[in-house]
């Protein structure tokens, strides 16, 4: 990872800022393709995202009417805006090109993928955009599996950590 706000490096070498990430969506959905898409947004919610305020735990994208819409994506109002602040939950449009809206069309209706939004950020340049991840949900079973192989990795870890301090995993018995 690069420096700065703990975002990746990009192209430029500045790093991207990271805003939201939705973990939840890596536990339950196996991620098959990532796409970026740049998000329509009013000026309260620049300012609002700036502040750290969005929460994309329920959140989901949708194809209607051949545009990719952000749904249950909660941008917390602006604490310095006046009357005019927006609506927290308002569905937001995503920009993609035509041929990948075609794409995601395709693919969310024939295999039954569902387009997960798995974290907002700042370009170097100051650009609003969101990473969508194409996911099939996941099994009780398939968790079940993603539980026990995190853990074997944790204990490989503890086993080694211990090793290299000098200390063993068993106490010595001599």
């Amino acid at each position: 990872m690069g420096g700065g706000q703990g975002g990746k490096t990009g192209k430029t070498g500045k790093t991207e800022q990271a805003v939201a990430t939705n973990r939840k969506a890596f536990h339950d959905y196996h991620i098959e393709e990532r796409f970026e898409a740049g998000i329509a947004l009013q000026g309260t919610e620049v300012k609002a995202m700036r502040e750290g305020r969005v929460n994309l735990r329920d959140s989901f994208a949708r194809v209607d009417h051949n545009e990719v819409m952000l749904h249950h994506c909660h941008i917390s109002p602006y604490s310095h805006g006046n009357i005019m602040n927006h609506d927290p939950l308002r569905p937001r449009k995503l920009l993609l090109h035509r041929k990948e809206i075609n794409k995601l069309m395709g693919r969310t209706q024939q295999k039954g993928l569902t387009l997960v939004p798995l974290r907002i950020y700042f370009t170097p340049k100051g650009k609003a955009k969101i990473e969508l991840g194409l996911g099939k949900g996941k099994r009780e079973y398939d968790r079940r599996e993603d539980i026990k192989d995190r853990e074997a990795r944790r204990d490989v870890e503890r086993a080694m950590k211990g090793r290299r301090s000098g200390r063993g995993v068993r106490s010595r018995e001599l």
